[in-house]
């Protein structure tokens, strides 16, 4: 694992990218909305985009560079797992749980696990067979042992039971820019459902429509596995 942008900090907030990009498409706005408030939030994308059909490498690498200054993040790494190969492989779990003992985040989002590409739902279980190793104090993973506090999944492309939803429609024009800084990815011909011009297009009306869901204009959504413990005097 490397440092792509800002320096190693403990982390309120942590997402998993399997490519670069994902973070920014599926949760930008709630980093954005988090970073305006003080708080310390972070990207780790797993592969650096090798496989993708536009732009290489160093080119994705240089627009996250771009899209953490635009989202304010405090700190964005590359673990450097195969493009089209994310697993739960206990090579690929350690790599992971190292990284969380690096950054400790509190709350960490991660990819749908009904999600189509295999990348992201291998990177759903990937990251749960990680946060359990990075907390086992015998486990065989360098740093000290790191319990995260909750692990969301955050939206792709498929459909799923949203529990929590967070307003962004102050950040929204922060997440259009930060998505539009992967100009590699969004201009061009249309390559898939994802990767076209009209990503910000197809992603907001997904905003407004769990924004109508939360009273609000436009909302992330998030989904929580498990329970979450509220003080009903704020509900």
């Amino acid at each position: 694992m490397y440092t792509t942008y800002g320096k190693p900090t403990a982390l309120d907030w942590l997402v998993l990218a399997p490519h670069p990009d994902d973070a920014e498409i599926g949760a930008g706005g709630t980093l954005a909305r988090l970073a305006r408030g003080g708080h310390a939030v972070g990207i780790l994308e797993l592969t650096r985009g090798e496989g993708g059909t536009q732009g290489d490498p160093d080119t994705r690498q240089a627009e996250c560079v771009d899209a953490a200054r635009i989202l304010g993040l405090s700190w964005r790494g590359q673990l450097g797992l195969p493009d089209g190969g994310l697993m739960e492989t206990p090579e690929q779990a350690r790599a992971l749980a190292i990284a969380l003992r690096f950054v400790r985040p509190r709350v960490l989002a991660v990819p749908h696990q009904r999600d189509r590409h295999p990348d992201h739902f291998g990177a759903y279980h990937l990251a749960k067979r990680a946060v359990h190793l990075a907390a086992l104090a015998r486990a065989d993973v360098p740093g000290k042992p790191h319990r995260i506090s909750r692990l969301l999944m955050y939206q792709g492309n498929a459909d799923i039971t949203a529990n929590i939803l967070v307003d962004i429609e102050a950040e929204l024009p922060t997440w259009e820019a930060a998505i539009r800084a992967h100009v590699s990815q969004f201009t061009g011909a249309a390559i898939s459902e994802t990767v076209t011009p009209e990503i910000v297009e197809r992603r907001r009306a997904r905003l407004m429509y769990w924004g109508t869901l939360g009273r609000a204009r436009y909302c992330e959504a998030f989904e929580s596995e498990d329970p979450l413990v509220l003080d009903p005097a704020e509900l």
